[in-house]
C-alpha cells in the first residue's frame, strides 16, 4: 500500500508545523486531541483509530520558555514521547514514526552540521529533543522504521513574539525612536514553514528513516535581519555584542539527495511577514 493511502496519526496538529503539514498534504490524518503526557489518552488513541503511521510533532518548542519552565517542558518533550513509543511497542500496527527533533541537538560550530557530528545540546530545548531521540533509537530499532527530522531555525507569521523574527518585527514597529539590541552577532539557518513541511512529505513519500537535517545550509547572521527589517521600517537601531559568536548551520546534503530543496531565501521570509 502507498504511504498516501496510509492513516496517518499526527500529535501537535495545533501547532505551527502541524497547521501547515495537514493543510497541504494529501494523507488521511488522524489527529491526537489528548495529553501526551498521560499514558491512557495516549493508549485510547491508538486503539479506537485505525492508524498506519504517526507524525510525532507535538513539543514545547520556544527555548526561554523550556528553560524557565523545563521540568514542564522534558514532561511533555521527553516522557510524553517516550509514553508514545511504549504504546506504539505495545500497538504493533504503526508502520513507520516520524519524530520532529531540532539543530539544539549539536555542538555550536563555524563549520555546517552533517548529521553525524558532535552532539552536545545548545539548549535545554535541545537536551529534551536527544532523550527523546535516543529513547526512539533504543526501543524501536528492529521494531519499526522510524525516521528523525532536526530541524533548524524558521520563522512564521504564527509565530509568538518570543522567537527571533517576529521578536525583532515587534521592536520595529514600536514607538520608540531608538532600539537597543544586545549580543546579535549569531549565526542561524532559516526555512520558511512551507519548505518544512515539504521536507517532511518527501521522508514520508520515501519511508525514510534515519537522522535527516532539515535546513536551508545557508548562513543567516541575526544582526543582518535586524537590518532588513529596520531598514523596511526606516527605523534606527543600535547593537552591543559582548558575547563569542554561536553558530548553527545545517549541511544538508542528505535530503537534497532526496530532491528537497528550499524555495525561499531569509530575504524572501522576512518579505512576506512584513
Amino acid at each position: 500500500m502507498k504511504f498516501d493511502k496510509l492513516k496517518c496519526g499526527i500529535t501537535g496538529h495545533t501547532g505551527i508545523l502541524g497547521r501547515e503539514l495537514i493543510k497541504n498534504n494529501n494523507l488521511k490524518f488522524i489527529k491526537f486531541k489528548g495529553d501526551i503526557t498521560k499514558k491512557k489518552d495516549i493508549k485510547k488513541w491508538l486503539q479506537n483509530n485505525p492508524i498506519d503511521i504517526i507524525i510525532h510533532l507535538a513539543a514545547i518548542v520556544p527555548t526561554n520558555i523550556v528553560k524557565k519552565k523545563f521540568t514542564y517542558a522534558n514532561k511533555v518533550n521527553y516522557i510524553g514521547t517516550k509514553l508514545l513509543v511504549d504504546e506504539i511497542i505495545k500497538y504493533k500496527k504503526i508502520r513507520w514514526l516520524f519524530y520532529s527533533s531540532t539543530s539544539h541537538v549539536y555542538k555550536f560550530t563555524r563549520r555546517k552540521i552533517s548529521e553525524t557530528s558532535i552532539i552536545k545540546p545548545s539548549s535545554k530545548y535541545g537536551l529534551t529533543k536527544l532523550k527523546g531521540e535516543n529513547y526512539i533509537k533504543k526501543k524501536l530499532k528492529k521494531k519499526i522504521s522510524f525516521c528523525i527530522g532536526r530541524i533548524f531555525s524558521y520563522t512564521s507569521v504564527n509565530q509568538i513574539k518570543s522567537y527571533i523574527v517576529p521578536s525583532i518585527i515587534n521592536k520595529a514597529k514600536s514607538k520608540k525612536k531608538q532600539i537597543f539590541f544586545k549580543n546579535t552577532n549569531h549565526v542561524r539557518d532559516f526555512l520558511c514553514v512551507s519548505d518544512i513541511c515539504r521536507a517532511i512529505k518527501i521522508l514520508i513519500d520515501k519511508k525514510s528513516t534515519g537522522i535527516y537535517n532539515i535546513g536551508s545550509g545557508n548562513k543567516v547572521l541575526i544582526s543582518d535581519i535586524i537590518k532588513l527589517i529596520f531598514t523596511s521600517y526606516n527605523k534606527k537601531y543600535f547593537i552591543k555584542n559582548t558575547l563569542k559568536q554561536t553558530c548553527l548551520v545545517a549541511n544538508n546534503s542528505k535530503i537534497k539527495r532526496l530532491n528537497w530543496l528550499p524555495t525561499k531565501n531569509i530575504e524572501a521570509i522576512v518579505k512576506e511577514l512584513l
